[in-house]
């Protein structure tokens, strides 16, 4: 790579992963402002919940149409509007008084996490790196995106104790605004690097976005992985959402769940990186099995023994290993499958699954809760569908459909 081109791929990279770091980095945190919430505008927990869930759900349904537009226009012009919505759905939780202004919050949330997290900043990065360096590429960008939640969850509950829950939600919404600064070069950056969906686009299969669309859901692998990401979204948003809750239930400190988040943002910018890496060398779909495996016997070890600050924190530890280390695989299984030209799109699809299941974990935890005063049935829910999801991502057939087979597309990654 030349040197000019080297800069821009190194800004790029620096640029994608300060974005994605942002928004997971608040979305992840937004679980702490449950408990002064419910205390002081008195919604309830369930009303709560529904609304980062109802996050989650837009954020799932919008992904498509998101990466559609950022495919046809490019990048730039998503991320600047999304990160708008972003800021404002920060600000209205400020002034909401009740469960109408929290919900329309939740759904602004939803529209600008489309934008700024994986979907539309994977698309570029991915189009902008050769095939043999994607995974590690994709992997090392995740991994930078996972050093919000290690900076914001401890900046966060230090504003909510020293100034109150108002003025720590209003500095989460200028952080969020912020990102409109470093979207704004996004757009040379794909020209110099030749990412623009365009190019891609002249190099691949002609193919309109409904047959794209057509073709993965014809593919029994594409389905297998799109059902199993359900689990993922279910599994981790359930722990941002509760976990706090649930520890101080328990009797643990509060500032343990903020540490607890924060040690999750550390361990997944290695252990994202790491299965970026692994990923490059070792079958993708394989890997995606034992994280959804793994975390399921975390979950079970950590309700096994007594609840702690120090077992909360080795369980954060473990958890964090294996939070994002499904981005670098599933994009490089999709980018290998089905190309690039409609990756967005594709993209997109997938993880309508993953935030129908965070919207029925984040709000699940709640109703729970609500009925039985206890979360034991909804950690039970979480094993279980844990364990499923693991057997389907285990017997995904990850070979190109027929008419890419027979163009050449790469075999799969360690098969």
């Amino acid at each position: 790579m030349a040197a000019p081109n080297r800069r821009a791929m190194i800004l790029l990279l620096v640029l994608s992963g300060t974005i994605i770091s942002i928004c997971m980095g608040l979305r992840q945190s937004l679980g702490l402002f449950m408990r002064p919430m419910t205390l002081d505008i008195g919604v309830s927990a369930a009303s709560f919940g529904f609304a980062i869930a109802l996050q989650n759900i837009v954020w799932g349904i919008s992904q498509p149409f998101v990466g559609a537009l950022a495919d046809r226009y490019g990048a730039r012009p998503v991320l600047v509007w999304t990160a708008l919505c972003y800021a404002a759905g920060l600000l209205l939780m400020v002034v909401s008084r009740g469960t109408l202004g929290l919900d329309v919050a939740g759904f602004l949330l939803g529209i600008g996490t489309a934008g700024t997290a994986f979907g539309v900043l994977m698309g570029v990065v991915t189009r902008a790196t050769p095939p043999e360096r994607r995974s590690q590429t994709v992997g090392l960008v995740a991994a930078a995106g996972s050093l919000g939640t290690l900076v914001l969850a401890p900046f966060g509950q230090g504003l909510i104790d020293a100034f109150g829950w108002q003025v720590a939600m209003i500095a989460f919404a200028a952080i969020a605004g912020s990102m409109v600064a470093f979207a704004l070069p996004i757009r040379g950056l794909e020209i110099a690097l030749d990412a623009q969906p365009a190019a891609a686009g002249a190099r691949a299969l002609p193919q309109s976005i409904g047959e794209a669309l057509r073709d993965a859901l014809a593919h029994r692998g594409y389905v297998f992985m799109t059902l199993a990401f359900f689990a993922c979204g279910f599994q981790l948003v359930f722990i941002t959402t509760h976990l706090p809750a649930y520890l101080q239930l328990c009797g643990v400190a509060p500032g343990v769940s903020a540490t607890a988040l924060g040690l999750i943002g550390l361990f997944n910018t290695i252990g994202t990186y790491c299965f970026g890496l692994l990923g490059a060398r070792y079958s993708q779909k394989h890997l995606l099995a034992l994280i959804y495996l793994l975390r399921t016997l975390f979950i079970v070890i950590f309700l096994l023994v007594p609840v702690s600050a120090t077992s909360t924190l080795v369980f954060a530890a473990a958890m964090g290993m294996l939070w994002l280390g499904v981005s670098p695989l599933v994009t490089g299984i999709l980018a290998r499958v089905f190309g690039l030209t409609h990756f967005g799109t594709l993209y997109g699809v997938v993880f309508f699954s993953h935030q129908v299941g965070s919207f029925f974990g984040a709000w699940m935890g709640g109703l729970v809760f609500g009925w039985t005063g206890s979360y034991d049935f909804a950690w039970g829910a979480l094993i279980a569908i844990g364990a499923l999801a693991f057997a389907l991502q285990w017997m995904m057939d990850d070979r190109p459909p027929p008419v890419r087979r027979g163009l050449g597309a790469l075999a799969p990654a360690g098969a």
